[in-house]
């Protein structure tokens, strides 16, 4: 399943199709319309040894949320601007490699988060996530850059944060798992995956397969006080010697985040068109199983066959 109006429109998702397929297979190509719907489109998943999704961030997400009760082995391609949930996953982005992954089959258990939120006509919405979802700073962010974002990628978001250096202080009030804290931030985060690119991680060990969200309220008064952080992640990447000033965590497998007055909200880089004063989110722990190369950091050796027949399974093919 294949997003064209994701990213810049590259073509690698069909050098992965020919890489994947060997004589006898059985291929569906499906090219997501501009009405699809995510439940319509994996209706059918179980069918199949292996669905592919792909597209960015958001795409990719959406179609991940609908399959949470499927049990199909679900590969994600990265055809988005950002492609930062396919950076989590650690494998190799060479579609030929990925490939063979797929045809190899090692799997992790990839859990899910889970958002809900009132819309302004008064009905409940839920919407999953593989990555963040949050209010304040970084969805207003990611709104400003939409219009640039087919045309300049994730130039776009630097463009946004230039038009924006003093977002105004936010009170958040967040309950997490029976326990209420009240900060004073520009945005609040529940993250699955707190991984930026460059492998800089806002927060250290936040892991696709823990159970457990980290909500991340930065508590920088603009967006310059956030530069500190982010040099010390060139630094240490992983948050784990010197931390992420500026940056607060509370870890919980569901979390209430109200704020004093209603802000933007993204759903993995995807901005709402409306404002929210409050929205919950919650874990739902390994609801898919997802493709990993040897090199990816979920991947565990199991010893069983290849996924597919006549895949000789090697750490460096000669042919």
């Amino acid at each position: 399943m294949h997003n064209g109006a994701s990213g810049f429109g590259s073509d690698a998702v069909y050098l992965f199709e020919r890489s994947l397929l060997h004589t006898g297979d059985r291929c569906e190509f499906r090219s997501l319309a501009a009405d699809w719907d995510a439940d319509e489109a994996v209706a059918d998943a179980d069918d199949f040894d292996l669905v592919v999704v792909s597209g960015g961030d958001g795409t990719v997400a959406s179609l991940l949320y609908a399959l949470r009760r499927h049990r199909a082995i679900v590969c994600v391609f990265p055809s988005g601007t950002a492609n930062l949930f396919f950076a989590s996953l650690g494998n190799s982005p060479e579609p030929a490699a990925l490939a063979r992954a797929c045809r190899i089959g090692r799997t992790m258990e990839c859990d899910l988060g889970e958002v809900g939120w009132m819309g302004p006509e008064g009905r409940e919405h839920r919407a999953g996530f593989t990555l963040m979802s949050g209010t304040g700073f970084d969805a207003e962010l990611m709104r400003a850059a939409v219009p640039n974002k087919k045309a300049m990628g994730q130039a776009a978001y630097l463009m946004a944060a230039v038009g924006n250096p003093n977002p105004p202080l936010v009170t958040f009030t967040v309950e997490a798992d029976g326990e209420t804290f009240v900060r004073e931030g520009i945005a609040c985060i529940a993250a699955n995956s707190a991984m930026l690119q460059g492998d800089l991680e806002i927060v250290p060990d936040s892991r696709l397969d823990d159970g457990l969200l980290d909500i991340i309220v930065l508590e920088s008064p603009d967006a310059v006080g956030l530069l500190k952080p982010l040099f010390l992640g060139l630094i240490d990447r992983h948050g784990a010697n010197l931390g992420r000033p500026s940056i607060e965590r509370f870890r919980a497998r569901e979390a209430t985040i109200s704020s004093s007055r209603p802000i933007p909200m993204q759903i993995d880089g995807d901005p709402l068109d409306h404002e929210v004063s409050s929205f919950t989110a919650r874990i739902l722990p390994e609801r898919c199983r997802l493709v990993v190369d040897a090199l990816s950091p979920y991947a565990v050796e199991s010893g069983e066959a290849p996924l597919f027949p006549g895949t000789e399974v090697k750490a460096f093919p000669t042919d």
